[in-house]
Order: C-alpha cells, then structure tokens, then sequence
C-alpha cells in the first residue's frame, strides 16, 4: 500500500514539474531573455551569463545551484534536496532543450515582455511550489537564511538578492531599463505566484478591545454587516 502510495506521489510531483516547467521555460525563453532582462534568482544569473558568453541558460541555473544544493543536502535534508534536484533538472532540461529549439521568441514591446514573462514564469513556479518542491536558487536560500537565522525576515532577503541582481543586468545590458522591466516581470511574477498558492480572495481582521464589546459588536453586524466572534481573554501573569 505504501509503495502504491510512494509511485502515486512521484507521478503526481512529476506531472506538477512537467507543466510547471514548461511554463517557466516558455517566460524565460519566449519573453523575459529576448527582451534583455534579469528577473533576480539563479535564472537571472544565468540568463546575464547566457547574454555575456552565449553559456545555455539551463546548463547554468544547474550549476549555479551545486553549492547551494550541497549546503540543502547538510542543512535541510535529503527529502527537499531530491525534490528540489528533480526539479531543477527537469525545468533546465526544458528550458534548454525543448523551449531554446522549438518555442516561438517574442520580440515585440519589452513591456510586454516582461510582463508576460514574469506571469508565465510565476504561474511555472507556483504549480511546482504545490507539491512542495523548489526550482533551487532564492528558494534554498530562504530555507538556510530561516534555518540558521529566524530572525531576519525571508522576503527582504530575497528581495536583496534579486535586487542586486537585476542592479547588475544595468551594467551587463548597458543601460537602465533593463533593469526597470527586470522589476516589473519580478513583480508579476511575486504577484502570480502568491495569488496561486494564497487564491485570489483576500480578508482582514480587525481586533477590537473595548469594555463596550456588545455595543461595538451590534453596529459592526448592523452597519457594516460584517460577521463578529467574541473573545474572552484572561492575562496570564496576573491571573
């Protein structure tokens, strides 16, 4: 029973790296590289070295990742690491062997670009975040700056690195909008991800502390027609 189980789950996680990949080569390889931009990440290194020296784009998000992927090995485990291996694997495979040979190149406005390459790009990832694997780079990195600093918050430090990144591609492309469409295809690409794995509805919760609970509580479900819960709460030090 568990080993049908253990194939149900790989087949699963491999349809997921499949489709999520070949969205995410389709961004990079149709879109985000034809219009000179680096979105951040281990891709975008990669995509400034492919620019630079014509190194294919999967071959290098591989490499890029070996360190990272033998810190993962030490520090998080071999369970994430496999997973994060195979698909690593599989969306450079698609990248450089199936999208750089077969895929269509958009060569229109950059805007355009960059925008449809960070949707695609986020929607490749999120498909793959599903089945709890990453694609290496930024994500890894995430992971060890949570391990061994839980402290420091994950998105700004992720956000440090892509930004310095894309600060590079200014001067690897030669000039500033690089880096201004490098910012909006990351931004989309954040966007569509989140939206993915979050969903598209979003709420708030207010907090009230009143002595006048009942009465706040009455206008909120009156007026606002909102719905209320009432807590009781005692402070634990005074009892």
């Amino acid at each position: 029973m568990n080993k049908k189980l253990n194939v149900k789950g790989f087949c699963m996680d491999l349809a997921y790296d499949l489709v999520g990949s070949v969205l995410y080569a389709a961004g990079i390889v149709c879109f985000v590289n034809p219009a000179n931009m680096a979105p951040g990440g281990m891709s975008g290194v990669a995509i400034l070295l492919n620019y630079l020296w014509g190194l294919p784009i999967g071959t290098m998000t591989i490499v890029l990742n070996i360190p990272l992927l033998i810190l993962s090995y030490i520090f998080l485990g071999k369970s994430l690491t496999w997973k994060t291996v195979k698909s690593l694997v599989i969306s450079s495979l698609m990248v450089d062997l199936v999208m750089a040979r077969y895929a269509p190149i958009y060569a229109g406005d950059r805007m355009i670009g960059g925008v449809f390459g960070g949707v695609l790009m986020g929607a490749g990832l999120a498909i793959i975040f599903l089945r709890g694997s990453t694609t290496g780079g930024t994500d890894i990195i995430s992971f060890l700056v949570k391990k061994w600093y839980p402290h420091v918050p994950i998105g700004r430090m992720i956000m440090v690195v892509d930004c310095i990144i894309i600060g590079v591609s200014v001067l690897v492309f030669g000039n500033l909008e690089s880096a201004l469409y490098g910012l909006i295809s990351l931004y989309c690409c954040s966007m569509v991800i989140d939206s993915i794995i979050y969903g598209l509805d979003k709420g708030s919760m207010v907090m009230v502390v009143s002595e006048k609970n009942d009465e706040i509580a009455a206008q909120i479900m009156d007026e606002l027609e909102r719905g209320v819960t009432l807590l009781k709460g005692q402070g634990a030090y005074t009892g």
